[in-house]
């Protein structure tokens, strides 16, 4: 048997009853079948990158359970005839790892204070205002001219 985590986008306006059903049917085929059900971790209402079937968000659900291939089909098989499923994505579950669900990273990570710069710290450019490559571009093109000449 083979660890298998599937990725679930389910349709907001449906009743949260109706999605609970589907992690319910999901949960039934792995068990009628010989498999065994790890987790499922409901990581709830976000917005989407793009719309899918014109909705802006979507309710995602993650779900890591052992079964053989041949269920697998079959969970996506029913999947892709759910109308309430908008997308789901199932990948081998690699060993040791945690899938947790996406935090908004304002949140998550404060923003580093950016480190002060003395008053009296000279800058890193030249005062002249032209950039470093200004000057190579300037010697190729002189290169190029002596290698005219000489021909």
């Amino acid at each position: 048997m083979t660890t298998y985590e599937i990725l679930l986008l389910l349709d907001p306006e449906q009743a949260e009853a109706r999605q609970d059903d589907i992690v319910a049917r999901t949960r039934e085929l792995v068990e009628t079948n010989g498999g065994n059900w790890h987790s499922h971790d409901a990581w709830g209402r976000r917005r989407l990158a793009y719309p899918i079937a014109r909705k802006e968000e979507g309710v995602y659900h993650l779900v890591v359970f052992d079964a053989e291939a041949t269920t697998l089909d079959e969970i996506s098989r029913v999947l892709k005839i759910e109308d309430a499923v908008l997308r789901h994505m199932a990948t081998r579950h690699i060993a040791g790892s945690r899938t947790s669900a996406p935090r908004d990273d304002a949140a998550a990570v404060p923003a580093a204070p950016a480190p002060a710069v003395p008053d009296d710290a000279e800058p890193a450019s030249p005062d002249d205002g032209e950039p470093e490559y200004a000057g190579a571009e300037e010697e190729t093109a002189e290169e190029d001219e002596t290698a005219e000449e000489e021909e």
